[in-house]
């Protein structure tokens, strides 16, 4: 077989393959959407809380969902504000009571509701709903939230991958990197909230969220390529848009998607849940996404301090020739 012939057959195989894992990553994280230790909040006599616990367990299996008890609809209220709960049944005298969050997740609210409507039916009484922390008005099911989140991880693969091809110097990159993240964190935020209303609360602390989000992709591509050259580039592309995107839970919920703990861990599942605490919840439960994002970042900035063989046009230079260009271009 001549030479060109398999390059060709290798390419063409290398690309089905490369398909075959991108539409595999998106598409059944979707198609196993189910709660797995859903934290949920149900409150009332004990007597009806015990109840209602057999109905959820016996609807949606043993580990569907994580249930813990509040004293009264007020603490119940306040365990969903901290985010330590995605909603609530409360049992009381005239009723069941459901509290939901479409600000945390409009498709656990929408389920939530669905289920407990379902169980209040065997006893023939349909439950209020109340949505204590709502999705804004422009941004009612959380669509337009959740479109935001892969054009945050393109941005941040663009932003490293374009920034190591088209600067020589590694501490050029990375000074670059910073200036359009905080550039591109107060442009997209801007379009998210200022435009289309699809956030609320500080626009600086959110747009702070944004930029920190680019960098922690940015910074590891910049770094990599560094350390081994352009397959830096790749590797962390990759990495981060076929496996930290779709398991980030961002249109749902990180407990509604299998390896959900592991898009937590990755920079797109962190940014969304630290952008949705600052713009939905005052800050709560925010410090460990942060944590997860700066990790990231400083990661990919230690990269960039340790040593590396140069290659290429980096290589061809004298020490000297590149002591001169780096003191014109102080």
């Amino acid at each position: 077989m001549p030479k060109s012939s398999r390059a060709v057959i290798g390419v063409s195989l290398g690309l089905i393959t490369l398909l075959t894992l991108l539409i595999s990553a998106f598409a059944w994280p979707t198609s196993e959407l189910e709660p797995r230790s859903l934290p949920l909040v149900v409150a009332g006599p004990e007597a009806a809380v015990t109840q209602i616990e057999a109905q959820l367990a016996a609807r949606a299996g043993e580990d569907a969902f994580d249930v813990s008890t509040a004293a009264d609809r007020d603490a119940a209220v306040e365990a969903i504000e901290d985010r330590e709960a995605y909603g609530a049944i409360v049992a009381g005298p005239e009723g069941a009571e459901v509290l939901v969050a479409s600000a945390a997740s409009a498709n656990v609210a929408q389920q939530l509701t669905q289920m407990a409507t379902a169980m209040a039916a065997e006893t023939g009484a349909p439950p209020t709903v109340t949505d204590a922390v709502a999705s804004p008005e422009d941004d009612p099911r959380g669509i337009v939230f959740g479109a935001s989140a892969l054009p945050l991880v393109i941005g941040g693969i663009m932003v490293g991958a374009i920034t190591s091809m088209a600067l020589r110097r590694t501490r050029d990159r990375v000074a670059a990197a910073f200036l359009i993240a905080v550039g591109g964190g107060l442009a997209m935020t801007g379009v998210v909230q200022g435009w289309l209303g699809a956030l609320e609360g500080s626009y600086l602390a959110n747009a702070g969220v944004v930029a920190l989000g680019i960098l922690a992709v940015a910074l590891p591509i910049v770094g990599l390529r560094h350390l081994i050259g352009p397959a830096g580039i790749g590797v962390v592309a990759l990495l981060v848009l076929l496996v930290g995107n779709p398991l980030s839970g961002i249109t749902s919920a990180p407990e509604m998607v299998p390896f959900g703990w592991l898009g937590q861990l990755m920079p797109p599942g962190a940014a969304g849940s630290a952008l949705r605490g600052f713009a939905f919840f005052d800050g709560a439960a925010t410090v460990t996404p942060l944590i997860v994002l700066a990790c990231w970042a400083g990661v990919g900035l230690l990269l960039t301090l340790l040593p590396h063989r140069e290659s290429g046009s980096e290589a061809a230079s004298t020490p000297a020739e590149r002591d001169l260009e780096d003191a014109a271009a102080v």
